[in-house]
């Protein structure tokens, strides 16, 4: 029997695409990607016909509630209104919700069972999770049809977008199996995208503002800010 992968939103197709399966933590710093799941969540109800962009504002087109619940709730936190100037700042939400998001994309992705979940405890008192995928592991397909869709110049929207995001939490440098040009490619995506534009905002604004992002209660080591490579916000 082929077992077939379970649909995925963009944001837990951002959460999965970005873990490191033997360390339960993020490519990047846990912050940054709360704000990329911010931004993948907007990026979907857009995608679901459900808002738009004008001028920097998230504008509510369709009301109606999506299937997904965890959507819906989102979309009930995004004012509606009429005109030009209505709506609400995609950076400011971004900045707002973005642990909101992240965790509650998480919590689905346990119940789901396609992770688990273990709590630690650093010096015996501050908790903290680590995330593992659960059989059959969803990751290495996600990375290789992230790869197939780098070499194909990225047709398909939903990989435009997850690429752009990628680019905006600083990990495009991680992911690309094409060296500076596929760099390049995505953060040429990243500027073209709205989500990915308010996203990279909020990472740049907590790089300025200092503090690793780390100690916030889900994948931190509270005290260990080295994470590779990929932590930062830039090209």
């Amino acid at each position: 029997m082929t077992y077939e992968a379970p649909p995925l939103t963009l944001p837990e197709a951002l959460i999965l695409l970005t873990l490191n399966p033997g360390s339960g933590k993020p490519l990047c710093k846990a912050a940054f990607l709360a704000y990329g799941t911010a931004g993948a969540a907007l990026a979907e109800l857009e995608l679901q016909g459900r808002i738009r962009e004008e001028r920097g504002r998230v504008q509510v087109v369709n009301p109606l509630d999506p299937a997904d619940p965890l959507l819906a709730a989102l979309l009930r936190t995004l004012p509606q209104g009429k005109g030009r100037r209505s709506g609400r700042r995609a950076r400011s939400w971004v900045g707002d919700f973005d642990k909101h998001v992240r965790d509650t994309y998480l919590d689905s992705l346990v119940e789901r069972s396609l992770l688990s979940r273990e709590t630690r405890r650093f010096l015996g008192l501050f908790p903290y999770h680590r995330h593992f995928p659960v059989p059959p592991d969803l990751v290495p397909g996600l990375r290789r049809r992230f790869t197939l869709a780098e070499t194909a110049g990225y047709p398909d929207r939903r990989d435009r977008i997850l690429a752009a995001l990628v680019s905006a939490i600083g990990l495009a440098g991680e992911l690309t199996r094409n060296g500076r040009p596929g760099r390049t490619a995505m953060k040429v995506l990243r500027r073209a995208e709205w989500t990915a534009v308010a996203v990279h905002y909020n990472v740049k604004q907590k790089e300025s503002g200092g503090g690793d992002g780390e100690n916030d209660g889900w994948i931190g080591d509270s005290g260990d800010s080295s994470c590779g490579g990929g932590c930062g916000g830039g090209d």
